[in-house]
């Protein structure tokens, strides 16, 4: 029998992100005590870690609009994510007079995403700031980012899908796709780019491997990768997979695209041994490059691990063009990935806002600043009128 690839390989095994939490006083909020990665090897949440989800547009006694309804969406809308049943929010009344009800409100749908998260994101950043540190072997790299694309809930609706409600929701376990369509980032580049005055700053072209480390058993190691001139693989920097101290999931009811505010941190490995980059080297500079191939590498029989220390686990190739200001930096990109051990890829186009604004003085500062308040309400604000709008796309 030929030999097979990894990543060419097909996988039963299905994506199976972490599930909902147990009540929605606030929407499905859970506190995780998790300091190892979940089963894919691929998610890492800190010990004191918060999730929440709540959604936006609600009536004024809480509960979903009649026009508000879960729509299945087909696995071929994620590009290379096998299998499942995909549910989505939509509103079928999407229109000016939505807006207008939501400019009507006592308090406008950013007051109230501020409202919802505050609490949870001061705590976690006070804690994330007391326990930042750098020495000689690490650094450790906080990051706020706002995500845009569609919260996808998966299961079957113990009711029919149109009655949406607590005990619908309740059981469904729910992920995150960032996936959008070409036209909005089209108008993201041409247009909102300008509308909020941040500039161009870089382009980039990286390889992503991602190798298991049996001496870190709890974390990926991901190898930032660029090409050299003979077409063979170069790594520039090492980190550890991200760590996620909160994540909140919003649905914006009166808009076609959802919001995720994540705090994380990453820690970049500033001193490797000569073996470690021996080891690291070896396996990375055998990589082939193949567009025909998921993630776009593949390796040559028996070249996919270095001794028994590490052994490739994932593959990433990303295009990204990067905006800045003082208080953002907007990233649009193209992006193809493979998990070697869970069996799934996805590639796409993506964007996201890094509000380094808000970190930078918040860890400075902590939450007795009250500008880190207004900041975060006028953030969301941009983000609400700039970024949570395409045409539909997913049903």
């Amino acid at each position: 029998m030929a030999y097979i690839p990894p990543h060419k390989r097909h996988s039963l095994d299905k994506d199976r992100p972490p599930p909902v939490g147990e009540s929605i006083r606030p929407l499905f909020k859970k506190k995780m005590s998790l300091n190892a990665t979940n089963k894919s090897g691929k998610i890492v949440y800190a010990n004191t870690s918060i999730t929440t989800w709540f959604a936006v547009g609600l009536t004024d006694n809480d509960q979903f609009p009649s026009h508000v309804r879960l729509e299945p969406v087909s696995a071929e809308s994620f590009k290379h994510q096998p299998g499942g049943k995909y549910l989505i929010l939509v509103n079928t009344n999407v229109n000016e007079e939505n807006n207008e009800v939501s400019k009507n409100c006592i308090r406008s749908p950013w007051e109230t995403i501020a409202s919802n998260v505050q609490q949870d994101l001061f705590s976690s950043l006070e804690i994330l700031r007391k326990g930042v540190s750098y020495h000689e072997l690490e650094k450790v790299k906080p990051t706020l980012v706002a995500r845009f694309g569609k919260i996808r809930f998966h299961g079957i609706p113990s009711v029919h899908q149109n009655q949406v409600n607590e005990t619908v929701l309740r059981p469904l376990i729910r992920s995150f796709c960032t996936t959008i369509p070409s036209s909005y980032m089209k108008n993201v580049i041409d247009e909102v780019v300008q509308k909020i005055g941040i500039y161009f700053e870089e382009e980039k072209d990286i390889y992503h491997v991602k190798l298991s480390d049996n001496t870190r058993t709890d974390s990926t190691v991901s190898c930032k990768c660029s090409v050299k001139a003979d077409k063979t693989l170069m790594f520039y920097k090492v980190e550890l997979n991200l760590v996620r101290q909160m994540v909140a999931d919003i649905s914006c009811l009166d808009k076609n695209l959802d919001l995720r505010l994540m705090l994380c941190s990453k820690r970049i490995l500033t001193a490797l041994t000569e073996d470690e980059i021996y080891s690291i080297k070896e396996v990375v500079s055998s990589a082939v490059l193949d567009s025909d191939v998921k993630g776009g590498l593949r390796w040559p029989v028996g070249k996919t691990s270095s001794g028994d220390r590490f052994s490739v686990v994932g593959v990433g190739h990303t295009v990204t063009r990067s905006y800045s200001s003082p208080s953002l930096r907007l990233k649009v990109r193209h992006a193809d990935r493979y998990d070697f051990r869970r069996g799934i890829g996805e590639a796409g186009k993506e964007v996201h806002m890094k509000l380094k604004g808000i970190l930078s003085v918040f860890l400075e500062h902590g939450a007795q600043n009250d500008s880190v308040s207004d900041m975060l309400k006028d953030s969301l604000k941009l983000i609400w009128d700039n970024f949570l709008c395409c045409e539909p796309f997913l049903t």
